[in-house]
Protein backbone atom coordinates (compact mmCIF):
# COMPACT_ATOMS: atom_id res chain seq x y z
CA UNK A 1 0.00 0.00 0.00
CA UNK A 2 2.33 2.74 0.19
CA UNK A 3 5.03 4.83 -0.69
CA UNK A 4 6.98 1.92 -1.76
CA UNK A 5 7.85 0.26 -4.91
CA UNK A 6 7.64 -2.73 -2.62
CA UNK A 7 3.97 -2.72 -3.43
CA UNK A 8 3.29 -6.15 -4.67
CA UNK A 9 0.48 -5.24 -7.01
CA UNK A 10 2.67 -2.79 -8.93
CA UNK A 11 4.54 -4.20 -11.87
CA UNK A 12 5.80 -1.05 -13.53
CA UNK A 13 8.82 -0.59 -11.28
CA UNK A 14 12.08 -1.67 -12.85
CA UNK A 15 14.18 -4.17 -10.85
CA UNK A 16 17.61 -3.35 -9.53
CA UNK A 17 18.95 -0.66 -7.26
CA UNK A 18 16.79 1.99 -8.90
CA UNK A 19 13.62 0.46 -7.51
CA UNK A 20 13.46 3.09 -4.80
CA UNK A 21 13.15 5.80 -7.42
CA UNK A 22 14.19 9.39 -6.67
CA UNK A 23 15.68 9.99 -3.26
CA UNK A 24 13.13 10.81 -0.60
CA UNK A 25 13.31 14.07 1.25
CA UNK A 26 15.07 12.62 4.27
CA UNK A 27 18.13 12.16 2.02
CA UNK A 28 17.99 15.52 0.33
CA UNK A 29 19.66 17.32 3.21
CA UNK A 30 22.93 15.78 2.05
CA UNK A 31 22.84 18.03 -1.01
CA UNK A 32 22.43 21.19 1.08
CA UNK A 33 24.33 20.75 4.36
CA UNK A 34 24.04 24.42 5.23
CA UNK A 35 20.27 24.21 5.47
CA UNK A 36 19.94 21.22 7.66
CA UNK A 37 16.42 19.83 7.76
CA UNK A 38 15.69 18.02 10.98
CA UNK A 39 12.43 16.48 9.82
CA UNK A 40 10.78 14.93 6.82
CA UNK A 41 9.44 17.26 4.17
CA UNK A 42 5.67 17.20 3.80
CA UNK A 43 5.87 15.38 0.47
CA UNK A 44 7.56 12.44 2.22
CA UNK A 45 5.13 12.52 5.14
CA UNK A 46 1.94 12.40 3.06
CA UNK A 47 2.27 8.91 1.46
CA UNK A 48 3.56 7.36 4.68
CA UNK A 49 0.68 8.95 6.59
CA UNK A 50 -1.73 7.32 4.13
CA UNK A 51 -0.04 3.99 4.78
CA UNK A 52 -0.40 4.50 8.54
CA UNK A 53 -4.08 5.34 8.02
CA UNK A 54 -4.53 2.12 6.04
CA UNK A 55 -2.88 0.18 8.86
CA UNK A 56 -5.21 1.75 11.42
CA UNK A 57 -8.22 1.05 9.23
CA UNK A 58 -7.33 -2.62 8.84
CA UNK A 59 -6.77 -3.12 12.57
CA UNK A 60 -9.96 -1.23 13.41
CA UNK A 61 -11.77 -3.92 11.43
CA UNK A 62 -10.70 -6.36 14.17
CA UNK A 63 -12.30 -4.15 16.80
CA UNK A 64 -15.60 -4.10 14.89
CA UNK A 65 -15.43 -7.89 14.52
CA UNK A 66 -14.96 -8.31 18.28
CA UNK A 67 -18.11 -6.23 18.75
CA UNK A 68 -19.95 -8.36 16.19
CA UNK A 69 -20.42 -5.50 13.74
CA UNK A 70 -19.50 -7.48 10.63
CA UNK A 71 -20.45 -4.86 8.06
CA UNK A 72 -18.20 -2.23 9.61
CA UNK A 73 -15.41 -4.81 10.00
CA UNK A 74 -15.51 -5.55 6.27
CA UNK A 75 -15.78 -1.90 5.31
CA UNK A 76 -12.77 -0.99 7.47
CA UNK A 77 -10.58 -3.61 5.77
CA UNK A 78 -11.88 -2.61 2.33
CA UNK A 79 -11.01 1.01 3.14
CA UNK A 80 -7.50 -0.17 4.01
CA UNK A 81 -7.31 -1.74 0.56
CA UNK A 82 -8.42 1.50 -1.06
CA UNK A 83 -5.76 3.48 0.81
CA UNK A 84 -3.21 0.82 -0.09
CA UNK A 85 -4.01 1.41 -3.75
CA UNK A 86 -3.21 5.12 -3.69
CA UNK A 87 -0.30 5.62 -1.28
CA UNK A 88 2.33 4.22 -3.63
CA UNK A 89 1.04 6.25 -6.55
CA UNK A 90 1.07 9.41 -4.47
CA UNK A 91 4.65 8.65 -3.37
CA UNK A 92 5.76 8.33 -6.99
CA UNK A 93 3.83 11.45 -7.95
CA UNK A 94 5.57 13.42 -5.18
CA UNK A 95 8.90 11.66 -5.83
CA UNK A 96 8.94 10.57 -2.19
CA UNK A 97 9.79 6.85 -2.49
CA UNK A 98 12.01 5.62 0.29
CA UNK A 99 13.21 2.46 1.99
CA UNK A 100 11.28 3.57 5.08
CA UNK A 101 8.07 3.73 3.05
CA UNK A 102 8.71 0.31 1.53
CA UNK A 103 9.19 -1.33 4.92
CA UNK A 104 6.18 0.44 6.43
CA UNK A 105 4.05 -0.65 3.50
CA UNK A 106 4.98 -4.30 3.86
CA UNK A 107 4.24 -4.27 7.58
CA UNK A 108 0.91 -2.53 7.02
CA UNK A 109 -0.06 -5.01 4.29
CA UNK A 110 0.77 -7.97 6.50
CA UNK A 111 -1.39 -6.68 9.34
CA UNK A 112 -4.30 -5.29 7.31
CA UNK A 113 -4.58 -8.08 4.72
CA UNK A 114 -3.17 -11.03 6.63
CA UNK A 115 -3.80 -10.81 10.35
CA UNK A 116 -7.00 -8.72 10.27
CA UNK A 117 -8.95 -10.92 7.78
CA UNK A 118 -7.80 -14.06 9.60
CA UNK A 119 -9.12 -12.80 12.95
CA UNK A 120 -12.35 -11.47 11.45
CA UNK A 121 -13.08 -14.83 9.82
CA UNK A 122 -12.21 -16.67 13.01
CA UNK A 123 -14.55 -14.53 15.12
CA UNK A 124 -17.28 -14.75 12.48
CA UNK A 125 -17.28 -18.48 11.80
CA UNK A 126 -14.04 -20.43 12.26
CA UNK A 127 -14.16 -20.41 16.07
CA UNK A 128 -16.85 -23.08 15.81
CA UNK A 129 -14.04 -25.37 14.69
CA UNK A 130 -11.75 -24.86 17.70
CA UNK A 131 -8.73 -26.64 16.19
CA UNK A 132 -8.91 -26.73 12.43
CA UNK A 133 -10.61 -23.34 12.24
CA UNK A 134 -7.78 -21.63 14.09
CA UNK A 135 -5.17 -23.38 11.95
CA UNK A 136 -6.98 -22.23 8.82
CA UNK A 137 -6.89 -18.63 10.08
CA UNK A 138 -3.22 -18.98 11.00
CA UNK A 139 -2.45 -20.45 7.59
CA UNK A 140 -3.99 -17.46 5.85
CA UNK A 141 -2.02 -14.95 7.94
CA UNK A 142 1.24 -16.87 7.46
CA UNK A 143 0.75 -17.20 3.69
CA UNK A 144 0.14 -13.47 3.43
CA UNK A 145 3.40 -12.78 5.30
CA UNK A 146 5.27 -15.30 3.12
CA UNK A 147 3.93 -13.71 -0.05
CA UNK A 148 5.06 -10.24 0.99
CA UNK A 149 8.47 -11.57 2.04
CA UNK A 150 8.87 -13.34 -1.33
CA UNK A 151 7.94 -10.20 -3.21
CA UNK A 152 10.41 -8.05 -1.26
CA UNK A 153 13.17 -10.63 -1.73
CA UNK A 154 12.65 -10.57 -5.52
CA UNK A 155 12.79 -6.81 -5.91
CA UNK A 156 16.47 -6.87 -6.94
CA UNK A 157 16.16 -10.04 -9.03
CA UNK A 158 16.79 -9.20 -12.67
CA UNK A 159 15.04 -12.19 -14.25
CA UNK A 160 11.35 -12.38 -13.35
CA UNK A 161 9.38 -14.10 -16.15
CA UNK A 162 5.93 -13.13 -14.86
CA UNK A 163 6.83 -9.51 -14.20
CA UNK A 164 8.57 -9.03 -17.53
CA UNK A 165 5.39 -10.22 -19.27
CA UNK A 166 3.18 -7.84 -17.27
CA UNK A 167 1.79 -10.42 -14.85
CA UNK A 168 1.90 -10.98 -11.10
CA UNK A 169 2.94 -14.17 -9.34
CA UNK A 170 0.02 -15.46 -7.29
CA UNK A 171 -2.84 -13.41 -5.88
CA UNK A 172 -1.76 -10.08 -4.32
CA UNK A 173 -2.35 -9.64 -0.60
CA UNK A 174 -5.10 -6.96 -0.89
CA UNK A 175 -6.98 -9.04 -3.46
CA UNK A 176 -6.47 -12.14 -1.34
CA UNK A 177 -8.17 -10.36 1.56
CA UNK A 178 -11.01 -9.36 -0.76
CA UNK A 179 -11.42 -12.91 -2.06
CA UNK A 180 -11.38 -14.60 1.32
CA UNK A 181 -14.37 -12.49 2.39
CA UNK A 182 -16.52 -13.78 -0.50
CA UNK A 183 -18.65 -16.00 1.82
CA UNK A 184 -19.23 -13.00 4.10
CA UNK A 185 -20.40 -10.89 1.15
CA UNK A 186 -22.90 -13.59 0.20
CA UNK A 187 -24.03 -14.04 3.80
CA UNK A 188 -24.63 -10.32 4.30
CA UNK A 189 -26.40 -10.04 0.94
CA UNK A 190 -28.66 -13.08 1.25
CA UNK A 191 -28.84 -13.85 4.98
CA UNK A 192 -28.46 -17.57 4.24
CA UNK A 193 -26.80 -19.40 7.11
CA UNK A 194 -25.02 -21.97 4.93
CA UNK A 195 -22.61 -19.28 3.74
CA UNK A 196 -21.38 -19.18 7.35
CA UNK A 197 -20.75 -22.92 7.61
CA UNK A 198 -17.35 -23.22 9.38
CA UNK A 199 -16.13 -26.25 7.41
CA UNK A 200 -16.77 -24.43 4.13
CA UNK A 201 -15.18 -21.21 5.45
CA UNK A 202 -12.08 -23.10 6.60
CA UNK A 203 -11.64 -24.81 3.23
CA UNK A 204 -12.15 -21.52 1.38
CA UNK A 205 -9.66 -19.71 3.63
CA UNK A 206 -7.00 -22.35 2.97
CA UNK A 207 -7.67 -22.24 -0.78
CA UNK A 208 -7.20 -18.47 -0.96
CA UNK A 209 -4.07 -18.73 1.18
CA UNK A 210 -2.59 -21.22 -1.29
CA UNK A 211 -3.44 -18.91 -4.20
CA UNK A 212 -1.48 -16.09 -2.56
CA UNK A 213 1.76 -18.09 -2.34
CA UNK A 214 1.28 -19.99 -5.60
CA UNK A 215 3.41 -19.50 -8.70
CA UNK A 216 0.36 -18.92 -10.91
CA UNK A 217 0.47 -15.99 -13.30
CA UNK A 218 -2.28 -13.49 -12.49
CA UNK A 219 -3.33 -10.23 -14.08
CA UNK A 220 -1.86 -6.94 -12.90
CA UNK A 221 -3.39 -3.51 -13.43
CA UNK A 222 -0.74 -2.74 -16.05
CA UNK A 223 -1.76 -5.79 -18.08
CA UNK A 224 -5.43 -4.80 -18.20
CA UNK A 225 -5.45 -2.42 -21.15
CA UNK A 226 -8.76 -2.20 -22.99
CA UNK A 227 -8.59 -1.64 -26.72
CA UNK A 228 -9.42 1.77 -28.13
CA UNK A 229 -12.94 0.81 -29.19
CA UNK A 230 -13.70 -0.53 -25.69
CA UNK A 231 -12.47 2.41 -23.62
CA UNK A 232 -15.73 4.36 -23.52
CA UNK A 233 -17.76 1.25 -22.56
CA UNK A 234 -15.14 0.54 -19.89
CA UNK A 235 -15.62 4.02 -18.43
CA UNK A 236 -19.40 3.58 -18.47
CA UNK A 237 -19.09 0.17 -16.83
CA UNK A 238 -16.87 1.61 -14.10
CA UNK A 239 -19.46 4.30 -13.35
CA UNK A 240 -22.25 1.73 -13.15
CA UNK A 241 -20.10 -0.48 -10.95
CA UNK A 242 -19.52 2.39 -8.54
CA UNK A 243 -23.27 3.06 -8.43
CA UNK A 244 -23.88 -0.63 -7.73
CA UNK A 245 -21.41 -0.51 -4.85
CA UNK A 246 -23.42 2.31 -3.30
CA UNK A 247 -26.81 0.61 -3.71
CA UNK A 248 -26.03 -3.11 -3.35
CA UNK A 249 -22.50 -3.28 -1.91
CA UNK A 250 -22.40 -6.93 -0.86
CA UNK A 251 -23.81 -8.43 -4.04
CA UNK A 252 -21.52 -6.17 -6.07
CA UNK A 253 -18.44 -7.16 -4.07
CA UNK A 254 -19.39 -10.81 -4.48
CA UNK A 255 -19.64 -10.34 -8.26
CA UNK A 256 -16.28 -8.55 -8.35
CA UNK A 257 -14.65 -11.42 -6.45
CA UNK A 258 -16.28 -13.98 -8.74
CA UNK A 259 -15.16 -11.98 -11.78
CA UNK A 260 -11.56 -11.97 -10.59
CA UNK A 261 -11.68 -15.74 -10.08
CA UNK A 262 -13.06 -16.10 -13.61
CA UNK A 263 -10.16 -14.05 -15.00
CA UNK A 264 -7.52 -16.32 -13.45
CA UNK A 265 -7.79 -19.11 -16.08
CA UNK A 266 -7.63 -16.42 -18.81
CA UNK A 267 -4.44 -15.05 -17.27
CA UNK A 268 -2.92 -18.55 -17.28
CA UNK A 269 -3.81 -19.02 -20.96
CA UNK A 270 -2.36 -15.64 -21.94
CA UNK A 271 0.85 -16.20 -20.04
CA UNK A 272 1.15 -19.68 -21.51
CA UNK A 273 0.90 -18.17 -25.00
CA UNK A 274 3.56 -15.56 -24.19
CA UNK A 275 5.78 -18.27 -22.73
CA UNK A 276 5.49 -20.36 -25.89
CA UNK A 277 6.26 -17.33 -28.06
CA UNK A 278 9.37 -16.62 -26.01
CA UNK A 279 10.48 -20.22 -26.30
CA UNK A 280 9.92 -20.20 -30.06
CA UNK A 281 11.84 -16.93 -30.37
CA UNK A 282 14.72 -18.36 -28.37
CA UNK A 283 14.88 -21.45 -30.53
CA UNK A 284 14.74 -19.37 -33.71
CA UNK A 285 17.62 -17.25 -32.50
Amino acid sequence: MTSDPGREDEEDVAPGRDWLGPRASEHEQLAAPRKRNRGLAMRAVVPNAITAAALCSGLTGIRFAIEGDWEKALLAILLAGLLDGIDGRIARLLKAQSRFGAELDSLADCLSFGMAPALVLYLWSLQELPRFGWFAALGFAICCALRLARFNAQIDVEEQPHKSAGFLTGVPAPLGAGLVFLPMYLWLASGESYFREPVFIAAWTVAVAVLMISNLATFSWSSLRPRSHARLPAIAFTGLLFAALLTEPWWTLALIAAGYLALMPIALLRYGRIKRQRAAGGQGA
